[in-house]
């Protein structure tokens, strides 16, 4: 009798574990930033055993985050098959898109807007757009977007902007090194994105020059700043686990943008647990108020962004985007929540 029930545990365990392989593992990638918000909040629910994602996609589906703290890292990831989604950038992605020649990656949903602004040294060196001439221009990162955004502009003046000088110095510089450059008038403006906009103003008494919004007037001052990327094997595999998750993403930036104060606590909490830090209350409520979390990935915004890249330099060839975009399923959720398409 004990050798019998022996048997039906031992084979009781073995088909559990066999459940557990079968269960659909799904894993998603983001950067620990205000302007993922969706991804931060969604990860520390699930941390918390709360999970957004988990509780809409079923018990037979896992999600695993990861973290990553550049756009190249987080298509790499889905190049190597480490990830199947992440929450990315616009350059990245472009990148990405033209490097694997329109096969290994589609932009499947909008994420967030906005959020970039320029900001100049506080003691009033520069007045004006003439006065931008002969300064320092800091921007995260050689050809990341914010990167492209000020070269366009700044050669939009009348500026010659090369990559090692010109009229106008464009200085590549990591974000928290803009905090010090800035405060020492090593440099003279930043182009840059929240919540570094926000600490700058905050912390090292910089001005906004401009929201970035004001150089997007054919797309009414929207732009994007991050969107959802997929693998093509994903979306060609697994179109209802894919447009599930859509679902919920949709709501769950609906339900961020009608409860702003129990959102922010959430993000904070998991920037904490991911960062070991918050964001100082002040500089989360700006930067929050300068964002717009969204579904839609503003297409037109895209297509400019890599146009000035092109005339630029940093792409050789004009870039072909005409399959960088797969919206269908997300059309698909916002028809049947009452939506308006996006494109």
């Amino acid at each position: 009798m004990k050798s019998w029930l022996l048997i039906a545990l031992l084979l009781g365990g073995f088909a559990v574990e066999h459940l557990r392989a079968e269960k659909t593992v799904l894993r998603v990638g983001h950067f620990p930033n205000v302007t993922h918000a969706q991804a931060v909040i969604a990860h520390g629910l699930s941390r918390a055993g709360r999970g957004w994602f988990e509780e809409r996609l079923g018990p037979d589906v896992e999600i695993r985050w990861f973290v990553y703290n550049a756009g190249p890292s987080a298509m790499e990831a889905i190049f190597t098959k480490s990830v199947d989604l992440t929450y990315v950038g616009p350059n990245p992605a472009i990148n990405a898109h033209l490097r694997a020649r329109g096969k290994e990656v589609r932009i499947v949903a909008g994420a967030c807007s906005g959020g970039a602004a320029l900001v100049v040294h506080g003691d009033g060196r520069i007045q004006g757009d003439a006065d931008f001439k002969g300064r320092k221009v800091a921007t995260p990162q050689l050809a990341n977007t914010q990167d492209v955004a000020a070269r366009a502009w700044l050669r939009s003046l009348g500026n010659r902007v090369t990559l090692t000088g010109g009229d106008v110095l464009v200085v590549p510089a990591a974000n928290p090194d803009q905090l010090s450059l800035l405060r020492r008038g090593t440099i003279d403006a930043v182009w840059t994105i929240e919540p570094w906009v926000s600490r700058l103003v905050l912390e090292a008494g910089a001005k906004v020059y401009f929201e970035e919004s004001a150089v997007w007037p054919e797309t009414n001052g929207r732009y994007v700043t991050t969107h959802l990327v997929s693998s093509v094997a994903l979306l060609e595999q697994q179109p209802a686990l894919l447009k599930k998750f859509l679902a919920a993403h949709v709501e769950l930036t609906e339900w961020i943008r009608a409860n702003p104060d129990e959102a922010k606590r959430l993000f904070n909490a998991e920037m904490k647990a991911l960062t070991t830090r918050e964001l100082p209350a002040e500089v989360l409520d700006r930067a929050w108020s300068k964002l717009e979390l969204t579904w839609d990935p503003i297409s037109a915004s895209l297509r400019k962004s890599a146009e000035g890249a092109h005339a630029l330099g940093f792409l050789r060839r004009a870039p072909d985007l005409s399959q960088i975009y797969a919206l269908e399923l997300l059309n698909e959720v916002l028809h049947q929540q009452g939506k308006e398409a996006v494109r």
